[in-house]
C-alpha cells in the first residue's frame, strides 16, 4: 500500500505546473513579447531545484536497500 501512495504522489508532484520565477525575474521577463526567455528561465528554475530533490531520494533508497538487505 506504501508504494502505491509513494507511487502515485511521485507521478502527481512530477506533472505540476509550478512558475519558479522571483519578483523582478517576473518584472522584467513579463515586458517580453515572445515570453520564450521567461519560459526558458522559468524551466531552469525548476530543474536547478529538482537535482537535490532527486539526489537525496537516490540516497534514501539506497540506504532503505542497504538496511533491508541486512535484516534478510
Amino acid at each position: 500500500m506504501k508504494q502505491k501512495i509513494l507511487f502515485f504522489l511521485f507521478w502527481f508532484l512530477l506533472f505540476l505546473e509550478t512558475n519558479a520565477q522571483c519578483a523582478m525575474c517576473r518584472a522584467v521577463l513579463e515586458s517580453e513579447e515572445g515570453q520564450t526567455a521567461a519560459e526558458g528561465i522559468n524551466d531552469g528554475i525548476v530543474y536547478l531545484m529538482a537535482i537535490p530533490y532527486i539526489l537525496m531520494g537516490g540516497l534514501g533508497y539506497f540506504i532503505y536497500k542497504k538496511y533491508n538487505t541486512l535484516k534478510k
